[in-house]
């Protein structure tokens, strides 16, 4: 890092630390086939999971009233919630990655928009609750990304300076929070990305095209 020694890495859930996508589609198409509609395909909806529930529902229900959607965000979460670690598993190369973290005693944690109640049964089923250094969802704080206090806040959980931190992401806002907190921030290409966004214009200050690319990351940073 240009400006300060490399203490820890934090990271976004969804799409870049595990790959969610299979079990967040397949709650959408369950509601859907619950109440007599065709299943999605699993690439239309694989690129809105960084966008979260609300993206997803908005999608899988386009003729849904604008009142309606806070009543469905809350029955997805409810059908994700018992579906959370079927499928789901962390991308291929990332356990490497964390494993070198742990190994130089590099602390990790991660900061995510999603909430809490998921967030944490999720950790906890794929073991990594423990390993976590620090966990930061999107009910944590008043704000979320792309607001930086929740990555500000992981810092000072953790007693380091933002400044010596990175935060690894797959979203846009994931890059102006880190931006605004004054990290490095590094975009994973390989996440839930949307076609029609244009990562390699975000501010960042690197781009990560396979997960494997973390561990060589980790590797110079240190």
């Amino acid at each position: 890092m240009a400006t300060a020694a490399l203490k820890a890495v934090l990271f976004d859930l969804d799409g870049t630390l595990l790959d969610t996508a299979p079990d967040m589609a397949g709650a959408l198409n369950a509601m859907r086939a619950a109440d007599g509609l065709a299943a999605l395909p699993f690439a239309a909806l694989r690129e809105l999971v960084s966008h979260g529930a609300r993206a997803l529902v908005r999608f899988g229900y386009p003729q849904a009233a604008e009142r309606e959607l806070e009543t469905l965000r809350a029955r997805f979460i409810s059908v994700y919630g018992e579906c959370l670690a079927v499928a789901t598993r962390p991308f291929e190369g990332i356990s490497e990655a964390l494993g070198r973290l742990e190994a130089a005693n590099l602390r990790w944690g991660i900061v995510t928009n999603k909430p809490a109640l998921l967030t944490l049964p999720l950790l906890q089923r794929l073991s990594l609750d423990g390993r976590a250094s620090v966990v930061v969802s999107g009910d944590t704080l008043a704000h979320r990304k792309p607001h930086p206090a929740q990555l500000l806040h992981a810092a000072s959980l953790l007693a380091v300076a933002p400044e010596e931190c990175i935060y690894v992401g797959d979203a846009e806002r994931d890059v102006l929070a880190a931006r605004a907190a004054n990290m490095d921030v590094f975009v994973a290409l390989y996440g839930y990305i949307p076609a029609h966004e244009k990562p390699l214009t975000w501010p960042a200050h690197g781009w990560l095209d396979t997960p494997q690319a973390l561990a060589r990351l980790l590797d110079t940073l240190r």
